[in-house]
């Protein structure tokens, strides 16, 4: 039986077989590809031209359009901070051409400042010099300082600010007309990326990765009190939101933290444990109780084999990027440590040395490996491991989307 794309993606995330491999490309924004790449990507399908649309002005990512989708096969459609491809949104786009390097649409135009050194200015705080492709900040926008005390909020007042944070009426009518019409407009999927639902709990958030490992092992109390508040708030944001949006989204995505590095985890499995897991599941468990239909997902960057099973406890349905190629362990140790529990979303293929310096052979064959293991007992999603990045050509990305809906 032929399914729909819908049908495909939440049949393989609740790990049953579906008709065929499920695809995506730009579900939420780390699966995603370079706007500088996605010209060129378009005219090797040969598709119309268009002015790309900027919906990561950090990360410098394209939206991607419907009948790109339709090229490579893919089964998702985006709602993001206001913005989706699910159907045309006229009166949000807006002309921008990055200092004569990008002819582009972004939804605000105001945000940069050329400089004279030919950098960009965006919100006076992060840059895109002129031989970048993304806008960062300095110490990634966490400077440390190791003299005097590790910076810690004050809970009281960090209640009160985020107290000011619950959703407003007008704002969880907008985000349900919006994914209304989403719904309304596709047979794909639609994943949600939300930051309203998403809870500031991570081990690299307050005070930033250097800072925010170390306070979980010298001061526990301290992180658990803090989840803690985080928590209340996120189930404030999602009693509200959920039971308004749920009908009209597929995946949704609950968490975005990044535990990984390129060899080991940033923080032991202990201390996820102990000052992350509990919270996570309560949020997690609200989630499926609002919304029995939709998928909750996660996405970890780096080399995390080691909190899969954590991750699994958590109550996540999917864990994407799947970065099989940091650490020591095989994709094929990462599908089966995933097997019947959780479903993987991304790790296609070795983004870090097979698609930017392989051939199109090797892509096309490490694919075709990588699929055929990974969609075993279904619980696959295909992407690539994170964002396709602006020097990646364009016919590697079609061989390794046409690959995997041969496999």
């Amino acid at each position: 039986m032929t399914m729909t794309s819908r049908e495909r993606v939440l049949t393989s995330i609740s790990l049953k077989p579906p008709d065929r491999l499920p695809r995506d490309l730009g579900g939420m924004l780390s699966t995603g590809i370079s706007v500088f790449a996605y010209p060129k990507l378009v005219q090797a399908l040969g598709l119309p031209p268009r002015l790309p649309r900027v919906y990561d002005t950090g990360q410098m990512l394209a939206m991607p359009d419907r009948d790109v989708l339709d090229a490579l096969g893919c089964d998702c459609e985006v709602v993001s901070y206001g913005a989706t491809n699910t159907f045309d949104q006229e009166n949000y786009w807006y002309p921008y051409d990055f200092n004569s390097r990008l002819p582009a649409m972004v939804h605000n135009p105001s945000a940069f400042q050329a400089q004279p050194d030919g950098s960009i200015l965006q919100n006076g705080v992060t840059r895109m010099v002129s031989a970048s492709y993304v806008f960062d900040e300095e110490h990634g926008g966490q400077p440390v300082s190791w003299t005097g005390e590790l910076p810690m909020d004050d809970l009281k007042q960090y209640r009160k600010r985020l107290e000011k944070r619950v959703l407003r009426d007008e704002q969880i009518v907008s985000l349900r007309e919006l994914c209304k019409q989403a719904r309304e407009s596709t047979d794909r999927a639609i994943f949600l990326a939300e930051g309203s639902i998403t809870p500031d709990i991570s081990i690299h958030s307050h005070g930033g990765m250097a800072v925010f490992p170390i306070l979980c092992l010298t001061e526990p109390d301290y992180v658990m009190e803090l989840h803690e508040i985080e928590t209340e708030h996120t189930l404030k944001n999602i009693r509200r939101l959920i039971p308004e949006i749920s009908p009209y989204v597929d995946v949704i995505m609950a968490a975005a933290d990044d535990w990984g590095t390129q060899k080991n985890t940033i923080a032991s499995p202990a201390t996820f444990r102990k000052l992350f897991l509990p919270y996570r599941r309560r949020i997690n468990d609200e989630f499926h109780q609002l919304a029995t239909n939709t998928k909750i997902f996660l996405h970890s960057c780096g080399a995390i084999y080691d909190l899969i099973d954590l991750v699994v406890e958590c109550h996540f349905d999917a864990l994407n990027p799947v970065q099989w190629c940091a650490g020591k362990h095989s994709y094929k140790e990462w599908k089966d440590k995933a097997r019947g529990r959780i479903a993987l979303w991304g790790g296609g293929v070795n983004s870090q040395v097979t698609l930017p310096l392989g051939t199109i052979d090797d892509v096309i064959n490490e694919v075709r490996q990588v699929v055929s293991y990974m969609s075993q007992d279904s619980g696959y999603v295909f992407c690539n491991i994170h964002n396709i990045l602006a020097e990646i050509d364009p016919n590697k990305v079609i061989a390794m989307y046409r690959t995997a809906g041969e496999v």
